[in-house]
């Protein structure tokens, strides 16, 4: 099984939860730029913004690391 990428977990979890860039940047406490970054797989975030990304997204960080366990 192919391992997805943390930006597309990131976008498929956002569409998800029907929430814009800005929308869950804002709830995160992180830039859009920086969120967009992240999407775009031009930025690979620490793990302290992955958790702040999952908590505004309510669910777990592992969901968007992208283990495959899906």
């Amino acid at each position: 099984m192919e391992v997805m990428k943390i930006g597309t977990q990131v976008k498929r979890a956002r569409e998800r939860a029907l929430l814009t860039q800005g929308e869950l940047a804002n709830r995160a406490g992180i830039g859009l730029t920086t969120l967009n970054r992240i999407e775009n797989d031009h930025a690979e975030p620490q793990f302290r913004t992955i958790r702040k990304i999952a908590k505004a997204l309510e669910v777990d960080p592992r969901d968007l690391i992208g283990d495959g366990d899906e």
